[in-house]
């Protein structure tokens, strides 16, 4: 698509373009931003740059969608990372909330802002968070420094060994106007409020209700753990003498507002109902291998029409905010489950880590390279001894690639990133602040 030069703030030009969302890869392709929007993609012969502000030589780069997230926990993982392993999901969650219930703002702001840092250098611009039972302001405020994209959504449970936060959860939900009048896209409408109850087992059928009736009154976007492994369906069957996916669909809770996380342990039915209902699935293959949850069938769920973007979890349970581990382990988990190597191809995992995991937490206007989509991409830099020799660009980034390859992230078309240096912070100070946080938080609570 042509565009005047005189339109043009940033052009990359001479790059491997991936626009993503079905195109076909630009082996000499032009990439240029307007505002806060792309404004063109295309062939150099196509797109005249010549009168850009800036121009970019992404010579031997690709230039692609920034990764999108659709399932994490930043701030409360940040502080938990390599705190407990080798336990099972159930076990792991008990030791976690008795550091959760010691958080304060202040080690929540810098926690925020390390995992706002990690993700900005791994290539990823915009994400869902899961809150569960502490404070969201901290992470908004750390967001005016580093400003991805965000859904940010305020959890809430009722039972469990969440039963704490019963009373502030039922009072938030009450007031939920107030929150969306003072944070709903906010950041130049980069930022959302979401709903984000925690999971079947420790919320019961009337906040499900009720977190379904305040999303549908302010048009929010809902956010939950769903079939995430094998004890959570015992306690479903045991407690309710069905599956927390039919559970949720007999409340009338699932629609496409809907990101339903992990989804390992479902039948059939289940897939059809969210199908049918357009929930949409998060899914995080390294953690639920990890604290052996299960692997989804994703297989049978794309087969039924279900929207599935690819996500990392917290780097409590996953380790780390890498989209490129992300895509290798599924592509290898899901070759070997389905025992055919020709499912789920690099094309498909790449299409999974943008522009399905913004559709999976609603958020369509970024994840691809088109006109008026928000300008939200990254350069990654291929020619590395890990890399080459590239005969493949989509093979090269899914099998062979890493996060300290992307060389620059760009958002709303402001450049956060460039030469694996995050602009306008001091990552050092923040490094030093998150670790002493960390470190105090861990000799209060163990």
């Amino acid at each position: 698509m042509a565009a005047s030069a005189t339109q043009i703030d940033l052009a990359f030009i001479n790059a491997t373009v991936l626009p993503m969302g079905g195109a076909a890869e630009i082996a000499n392709g032009v990439v240029a931003v307007r505002g806060d929007e792309i404004a063109a993609v295309g062939a150099a012969s196509e797109i005249d740059v010549s009168g850009a502000t800036r121009i970019i030589d992404a010579n031997g780069r690709v230039v692609m969608p920034g990764f999108v997230n659709c399932h994490t926990h930043i701030a409360s993982n940040m502080l938990l990372r390599g705190l407990l392993e080798d336990v099972q999901l159930f076990e792991w969650l008990q030791t976690m909330w008795r550091l959760k219930r010691n958080f304060d703002g202040d080690t929540l702001y810098w926690a925020s802002l390390m995992g706002l840092v990690e993700m900005v250098k791994s290539g990823m611009t915009c994400f869902n968070e899961h809150f569960d039972g502490y404070r969201v302001e901290p992470q908004t405020e750390a967001l005016k420094k580093v400003p991805l994209r965000a859904t940010l959504g305020y959890g809430f449970a009722d039972r469990g060994i969440y039963a704490p936060i019963t009373d502030w959860s039922w009072k938030t939900l009450d007031r939920f106007g107030d929150k969306v009048a003072a944070h709903h896209r906010s950041g130049d409408g980069r930022v959302h409020v979401g709903l984000s109850p925690h999971a079947p087992y420790s919320c019961g059928p009337d906040m499900y209700r009720k977190v379904r009736d305040v999303a549908d009154a302010y048009g929010l976007a809902i956010h939950t753990h769903l079939a995430e492994g094998p004890q959570e369906m015992a306690y479903m069957r045991e407690t309710y003498g069905t599956s927390p996916v039919k559970w949720l669909h007999s409340l009338g809770f699932l629609k496409p507002d809907v990101t339903a996380a992990h989804c390992t342990q479902l039948d059939d039915d289940d897939i059809r109902i969210l199908a049918e209902t357009g929930t949409k699935i998060g899914h995080c293959p390294c953690c639920n291998a990890k604290l052996d949850s299960g692997t989804l069938r994703l297989r049978c769920c794309r087969e039924a029409g279900v929207t599935v973007g690819l996500a990392t979890d917290g780097p409590a349970s996953h380790n780390s905010l890498d989209m490129f581990q992300e895509m290798k382990f599924a592509g290898m988990i899901h070759k070997d489950k389905t025992h055919d190597v020709e499912f789920l191809k690099t094309r498909d995992l790449l299409e999974m880590a943008t522009c399905e995991a913004a559709k999976a937490m609603n958020r369509p206007e970024t994840g691809r390279l088109t006109p008026g989509a928000k300008a939200d991409l990254i350069m990654i830099d291929l020619d590395k001894p890990h890399t080459l020799p590239v005969y493949d660009v989509a093979a090269a980034l899914v099998y062979s690639a890493r996060a300290d390859d992307v060389e620059m992230t760009v958002v709303d078309g402001k450049i956060l990133m460039e030469n694996r240096t995050v602009l306008g912070i001091d990552e050092r100070e923040i490094r030093a602040r998150f670790r002493e946080a960390a470190l105090a938080l861990r000799d209060r609570s163990l």
